[in-house]
Order: structure tokens, then C-alpha cells, then sequence
């Protein structure tokens, strides 16, 4: 039986942290596990930092956006950057020493929320020899083997109310208006948001764009006496021939999120102004779409993975992760979610990606969506 649990969320904040800390919180009570948070996640892990978590601390929390126990997407515990008395800086693996004091604590499970990076860190501290359960968190709902993470149902939301809002501006000016949303590989929050926000062109980046195909669209429009479009892009959308807007690199790129994209947006609206001779604004959403008040959607799923994540530690079930997939709660292995990769720090994944053969790309093609090809 275990007495003894460690949470924490690690990478970017996202609508439901709160609710997955409660979750599992208020099911270790029940079964009589002590529970302890990591601030600012696998900084915490690294400083040794955490506070005991109870039903008081946890209290009214589930609809809040954010965490309570902070995060940081910065540390990375298998490369900390250590400057040498030369002045070089060397990466030193801190994993076997944070494994082992952890053990030495008395610490029964850890159960790490997070996204891709986050559960690659999670995989490779289980073959450090830690008892560890993963929870997908990302609002770009791009972790496999999920049905939808929690946050995206959030995120979309804000991104429709975007693009509405946008639309009236538009209409009224007869201009180019361009929405750039999150989602760094997978274009989940565009395609969801251009559907439900009537957009007229959606990017994404499994779809490498064209914009001519744009001013097709934007041209066909014109002809139908609509002289204003709506277009929607995800942050890692780029052109043919093309790359991906990268703001800037942070740590030469080292760490778990050190690369910041951004430019997207800007980037389509400066070019599709030339090419169609209009006006064309850009509004980028960005951090707008992770913070909040969390859906009732999220507050659930997010309230059934903790407390589901918290289950399997109890019933002793290691190195899973809890997922919603083809509408049952289960799990499946980490080793599954986090790719076929061995080597520790390594940047190759199996992300759910858009299926361009599915029904969202299938239904936005039919109501005419412009995807740029």
C-alpha cells in the first residue's frame, strides 16, 4: 500500500491544472495517501521543493486557470547548465541524484502533468527507477493515444470568441483579418476554431501553405460581394518552400521549451496584403488562450485524470499514463506516448498530429475552409 505520493505540473500553464491537482488530492484522502506538491514543477524536483496538499489547500480551486503549484518550462533535470571555471557552460544530468533523493524520502509515486516534453522526462525518470504516472496536459491536444487533453476544449473556446469578435471588425472596415493562434505542430485550436468561428482560410502546420491559394479564396469571395475574409493560422504554420516563424531561441535551444515561435500571423497578413492589394490586419491570441476561468468540459476530464492518475498509483499500476481514448478512461504505457526513442533529451515524437483524411479536415474542406493547398 502506498502512503506517499509527489505531484506536479510541469511546461506551459493550461485550463485545468487546478482541477487535476484536486482530483487526485481528493482521492488520496479517501484512501489515506499523504500528498505533496512541486513548485514550479521539475524546478521543484531539482530544488527539492514541495508543500503537503490537502482538501483545505485544494478548496475552490477547480475552475481556476493556471496552477497552484506553478510550473516552468525552462528546466530541464537531465541537462542543468553549469558554468566551469573557464567560463564554459557543460550539461550535467541531475535525474540519478533527484531519483535517488526522492526514494530516500520516502516517496511512493510521482505523478508528473505535462505534454510532450514533460512525458518524455516522466518516461526516462521511470527508467531511472521511479514509480511514475503521467497526465497529459496541453491545449494544443497534440499528446497520442488521447481523445482530447484538457485545456484544448478551453483554449478553442477563447480562440471562437476570437475569430467572432474579429469578424464584426472586419465586415465593418472591409479588411483582411488575420487570427494567429497556438499550436506549435498541430493545428487542432485553428481548424476547431475556424470551423466554430466561421473563418474563411485556415493554416496549419501539417499542411504547408500556399498563398495563392489564399488569394483564391480571398478573390472568390470578392466576386460574391464579400469584400472582407477571415483567416486563422496556427503558430507553426508555414509556407511551401518555407519555415516555421521562430520569435526567438533561447539556451542555443537547450532545455524542455526554449524555442518561442511566433511571427505566423504577422508574416501571412504582411504577404496576402501585397498579393491582394488590401488591407490586412494580424491579432496574434497568444498567452490569452491558456489563462481563464477553465470550461466545464476541462473541470471534468481534467477531475477524472487526477483522480484516475491517483487510482493507479494506488492500485500500484506504474509507468502509465491516464488517457481518455475512444471515449473510456484507461491508460496506456509511457513508453508508448513518449515514442520509440531511447537516447535521454532526444526531440523525436509521435505527436497526434490533424488528420488531413479525418472529419474536421474532411467537413472543412466541404463548407468551403481554404486550407492553402
Amino acid at each position: 500500500m502506498i502512503k506517499k505520493v509527489g505531484i506536479l505540473t510541469a511546461g506551459g500553464d493550461c485550463p485545468g491544472l487546478n482541477a487535476v491537482i484536486r482530483g487526485a488530492v481528493k482521492t488520496a484522502e479517501y484512501n489515506g495517501v499523504e500528498t505533496y506538491g512541486f513548485i514550479e514543477g521539475y524546478k521543484g524536483l531539482l530544488e527539492n521543493k514541495y508543500i503537503k496538499l490537502d482538501s483545505y489547500v485544494t478548496s475552490g480551486i477547480i475552475h481556476k486557470g493556471g496552477t497552484i503549484l506553478g510550473s516552468n518550462n525552462k528546466t530541464n533535470t537531465f541537462a542543468i547548465p553549469v558554468k566551469k571555471e573557464n567560463g564554459e557552460v557543460e550539461y550535467v544530468d541531475k535525474s540519478y541524484e533527484i531519483a535517488e533523493r526522492l526514494k530516500q524520502d520516502n516517496f511512493d509515486c510521482l505523478i508528473i502533468v505535462g505534454g510532450d516534453g514533460s512525458l518524455k522526462s516522466a518516461r526516462d525518470y521511470m527508467r531511472r527507477g521511479l514509480n511514475v504516472i503521467g497526465v497529459p496536459k496541453t491545449i494544443d491536444n497534440d499528446v497520442p493515444y488521447t481523445d482530447t487533453t484538457f485545456g484544448f476544449d478551453t483554449a478553442v473556446g477563447v480562440a471562437t470568441e476570437a475569430v467572432d469578435r474579429l469578424h464584426t471588425t472586419a465586415e465593418s472596415h472591409g479588411r483582411i483579418m488575420v487570427l494567429e493562434v497556438m499550436g506549435r505542430y498541430a493545428g487542432w485550436i485553428a481548424l476547431e476554431a475556424g470551423i466554430a468561428g466561421g473563418a474563411d482560410t485556415v493554416l496549419i502546420p501539417e499542411i504547408p501553405y500556399d498563398l495563392n491559394k489564399v488569394l483564391d479564396k480571398i478573390n472568390q469571395r470578392r466576386s460574391m460581394g464579400k469584400n472582407f475574409s477571415l483567416i486563422v493560422v496556427a503558430e507553426g504554420a508555414m509556407p511551401k518552400e518555407g519555415t516555421i516563424s521562430i520569435r526567438k531561441t533561447e539556451e542555443n535551444g537547450g532545455g524542455l521549451d526554449t524555442i518561442k515561435l511566433g511571427g505566423a500571423g504577422e508574416y501571412v497578413a504582411r504577404e496576402i496584403e501585397k498579393l491582394a492589394g488590401q488591407e490586412a490586419r494580424a491579432t496574434n491570441l497568444g498567452y490569452v488562450q491558456r489563462g481563464g476561468d477553465t470550461s466545464h468540459y476541462d473541470r471534468i476530464l481534467a477531475t477524472e485524470y487526477g483522480s484516475a492518475a491517483m487510482q493507479l498509483a494506488i492500485d500500484g499500476k506504474f509507468g502509465e499514463m491516464i488517457t481518455l481514448l475512444n471515449g473510456k478512461l484507461t491508460h496506456v504505457s509511457l513508453d508508448d506516448v513518449a515514442g520509440k526513442d531511447t537516447e535521454i533529451g532526444s526531440k523525436s515524437s509521435n505527436l497526434k498530429l490533424v488528420d488531413l483524411n479525418g472529419d474536421l479536415v474532411n467537413t472543412a474542406r466541404r463548407i468551403g475552409i481554404c486550407l492553402g493547398d
